[in-house]
């Protein structure tokens, strides 16, 4: 009986994750095709880089709020209120969180337009950004620092949307509905994809610089991502009041996880952040590694974030009933999931680095050195996908029980060896190349998780930890096997088959080598009787049926 609860928990774990993994999907895939837009319209050096930079600031807060600690801290404290006081006092709760959340980041957002510069120019900017623009081709910007405090500045009030859709996410997770908050990225996609676009050719028209729109974009995507969640909010009956307390002690506890919890579950984020400091040191840099991390972004999605979103209610609920067999038996299962989808995914991105750097943005105003440069980068990034998705999964185990700490002490250590390893690759000269910011935030990422995987193994019992041991030799064993044929594949359809360099090459390269290593790795997966490969491919069966 036990085994059937506990088999019942990880189907409808892996069945919810597929349906979020799927609208994920959609959102990764779009924010790619943005990417690519900036590739081919913006140069690395200039356009790309000033915009990149300038997004950085807002998108960092955007990964702490909208993946991370706002909305992880409202799922965990809402269901606590939910369950203990009523579904009542749940949405005053939910109802003084927005308002709160409203007017705090209103201030930061005034604060971050007015400091913009000096956060640039004085704190972020490196002798990358130093090289002076001709004025009359950059719309009357004669430096990139001075491009990039203007779209700095353009895109701030995107913090202020995004953050009011993150607690919309977390609102309707709790109340199990995970398909819209999903969707809602693709939505800002769709937007800033479509005004960047098209107001690269407007703005130039009006006298205004082409990448402002798709700075502008970004903002309208913000606000559209909250606005679609808002009829979904309404239907599983929350009603907007303008209530405000921070006396209230459910306020209280979200805002004291908020506060300390900063490094604790946005290690990544924050490693991301950091390394700007090093990364603007070099012309380029900054948008190699963006466009790498997009496309290891996508399977991010697809899995640890999935798995996580989906994960974290359950960990949530089964923690604060004291249901600790349920809660260790949910987060192997996540754990189990992740693993067998990340390693043949790290796999398939090293073997195709360049190739699918090459299809996605060689062309327009990107050379085959920014393709070179992006792609040795993506092959580094690769290597550490399984502790990103991971990473969120445990973090997630430990919040479910309100405890923040170890993972706020693990993740400073972690940022702090980042920050070290930086300074004595780049600045000391050990590696001084860009690939060096991807090694450390690798090497630091992995130890995190590591380490709170060993923690949380200590504070709750066993895990069934040693499980994943013939797990992940199975799923290393048949990932090596995907990854040859990949490479075999890709080595005589690039050398010999079509014999030309062109799009329909480069897509062959690409695709056909992916279709043949999902063939392989499902047939070692089936002869190494990876059992949740078969809960993966009942879930679609179901879902086609």
């Amino acid at each position: 009986m036990e085994n059937e609860s506990k088999s019942t928990l990880n189907q409808n774990v892996t069945r919810a994750a597929g349906i979020v993994s799927l609208a994920v999907m959609g959102s990764r895939i779009l924010g790619l095709a943005r990417e690519v837009a900036i590739a081919f319209y913006f140069p690395a050096r200039t356009g790309a880089d000033a915009f990149n930079l300038a997004f950085r600031i807002p998108n960092f807060l955007r990964d702490l709020f909208g993946e991370g600690i706002l909305s992880k801290a409202f799922i965990t404290t809402f269901l606590a209120t939910e369950g203990e006081d009523g579904e009542e006092a749940a949405w005053h709760l939910a109802n003084r969180v927005f308002n709160l959340t409203g007017l705090v980041l209103i201030g930061i957002t005034v604060l971050g337009i007015a400091f913009s510069p000096i956060l640039i120019t004085k704190v972020l900017a490196r002798d990358g950004f130093e090289e002076a623009l001709d004025a009359t081709a950059h719309f009357g910007f004669s430096s990139k620092i001075e491009l990039t405090v203007y779209l700095t500045q353009l895109m701030f009030p995107y913090l202020l949307f995004v953050s009011l859709a993150a607690i919309a996410m977390g609102l309707l997770n709790s109340k199990g509905k995970f398909g819209i908050p999903a969707c809602a990225s693709s939505l800002f996609n769709v937007s800033s994809l479509a005004l960047g676009v098209g107001g690269y050719y407007v703005c130039q028209r009006v006298g205004m610089h082409p990448v402002t729109g798709m700075a502008v974009g970004v903002v309208v995507g913000g606000l559209a991502q909250f606005l679609i969640q808002v009829p979904s909010m309404y239907q599983v009956g929350f009603r907007y009041r303008p209530r405000l307390s921070l006396r209230d002690a459910r306020v209280r506890q979200v805002v004291s996880l908020i506060g300390p919890a900063v490094l604790g579950v946005a290690a990544v984020q924050v490693n991301q952040f950091t390394n700007t400091l090093f990364i603007t040191s070099g012309s380029g840099w900054l948008t190699w590694l963006g466009r790498a991390y997009r496309v290891m972004h996508l399977p991010i999605g697809i899995f640890g974030v999935a798995i996580s979103t989906v994960a974290l209610p359950q960990l949530a609920r089964f923690a604060t009933a004291g249901e600790t067999d349920k809660f260790r038996s949910a987060l192997s299962g996540a754990l189990r999931l992740m693993l067998t989808l990340t390693i043949p995914a790290s796999v398939g991105l090293m073997v195709l680095s360049q190739p699918i750097c090459r299809l996605l943005y060689e062309r327009g105003q990107t050379s085959g050195v920014d393709t070179l440069a992006t792609g040795g980068a993506l092959f580094v990034y690769a290597f550490g996908l399984c502790g990103f998705s991971a990473l969120k999964i445990v973090t997630d185990g430990f919040y479910a029980y309100k405890d923040i700490r170890a993972p706020v002490i693990v993740s400073v250590c972690a940022v702090t060896l980042n920050i070290a390893l930086n300074y004595l690759f780049i600045y000391r000269g050990i590696f001084p190349d860009h690939r060096a910011v991807v090694l450390s935030t690798v090497v630091t990422v992995t130890l995190n998780f590591s380490v709170l995987l060993v923690l949380l193994h200590r504070k709750v019992g066993r895990l069934g930890l040693s499980s994943l041991i013939p797990l992940t030799l199975k799923t290393v064993i048949a990932s090596v096997a995907m990854g040859l044929s990949c490479w075999v594949a890709n080595g005589i359809i690039e050398g010999d088959w079509l014999g030309t360099e062109g799009f329909v090459t480069r897509v062959s390269g690409v695709f056909i080598p992916i279709g043949i290593g999902v063939i392989v790795l499902a047939g070692m997966y089936k002869a190494l009787r990876v059992k949740e490969f078969d809960e993966i491919v009942e879930m679609f069966k179901r879902k086609l049926s």
